[in-house]
């Protein structure tokens, strides 16, 4: 099992950026995917984008392409998610997820599924004003 703890969250004008950071604990977090996903109120849960083990490899929706950059650093245990041009419609919570079933495979970046997701955090709001 992993523990993971997202920060970094909060009020944004439009244009503006926010980074958020998730606390990895539990595995050793330079052998397993990551992901960031959202959820905005009566809405369903939406991938943002993932990252494979060692950071070499990168998925992100289209919706946020160009303008949202995920990282992570494996030293620290500890996820990104660099957000830019934030947009109202970009406002929900934000969730970071880990995806061990596929382990210490460096190549392999986490689906974008959630329920194939192990492990989530409690998640952060995000809110962008117009």
């Amino acid at each position: 099992q992993v523990q993971l703890v997202e920060s970094g969250g909060g009020l944004v004008q439009a244009g503006g950026s926010l980074r958020l950071s998730c606390a990895a604990s539990g595995r050793t977090f330079s052998s397993y995917a990551m992901g960031w996903f959202r959820q905005a109120p009566g809405k369903e849960r939406e991938f943002v984008a993932t990252i494979s083990s060692i950071g070499s490899n990168t998925d992100y929706a289209d919706s946020v392409k160009g303008r949202f950059t995920i990282s992570r650093d494996n030293a620290k245990n500890t996820l990104y998610l660099q957000m830019n041009s934030l947009k109202p419609e970009d406002t929900a919570v934000y969730y970071c997820a880990a995806d061990w079933s596929v382990y210490g495979v460096p190549w392999y970046v986490g689906p974008r599924r959630p329920n194939e997701y192990e492990d989530w955090g409690q998640g952060t709001q995000v809110t962008v004003s117009s």
